[in-house]
């Protein structure tokens, strides 16, 4: 089920996961998973002593995994993420505890659906926005249809945007 659409009030904390502290193990099996062999993800003297870096880093496409999947948790299962954008604005690195948040920033129905904008957000264990963006889902109305599967846009929909970044 996707989340009722009255629970959609802007500013409202719509989903939270906490991945907890990351290790320089979760960042290697990611890595061998993705097959990314960039040393500055396993290789701790390489990333320090090379690349100057304070430890390994967590892989982009580690934390993008996590957005999606923090979107689709905070919509529900009949919802449809239709679009997200995000940017990296600091690294994480193994030690880093990581939380993820979605948060409603607008809703708006059209052509007999509901279209929800979240913030989502990537925090770190003091707090700090490592990873910011928005994403906009497709969801069920109150007795409304169905979010088509695969959900194709129609031109209409061009008028629904992702908000410029903060």
């Amino acid at each position: 089920m996707s989340t009722p659409w009255e629970h959609l009030k802007e500013g409202t904390l719509l989903a939270e996961i906490n991945k907890g502290v990351i290790t320089s193990s979760h960042i290697m099996r990611w890595s061998a998973a993705v097959e990314n062999w960039h040393r500055i993800h396993y290789d701790h003297r390489f990333a320090t002593e090379h690349d100057k870096l304070p430890d390994v880093l967590i892989n982009g496409s580690w934390k993008q995994h996590v957005l999606v999947q923090l979107v689709q948790d905070a919509l529900g299962e009949d919802a449809w993420l239709w679009k997200i954008k995000f940017r990296y604005k600091k690294m994480d690195v193994a030690g880093d505890s990581i939380l993820a948040q979605a948060r409603v920033v607008n809703k708006t129905s059209l052509d007999g659906l509901g279209f929800v904008t979240l913030k989502i957000v990537l925090l770190d264990q003091q707090g700090q926005e490592s990873t910011a963006g928005y994403a906009i889902g497709v969801i069920p109305l109150p007795n409304g249809k169905q979010v088509p599967y695969p959900f194709a846009p129609k031109e209409m929909y061009s008028s629904i945007q992702l908000p410029q970044d903060d």
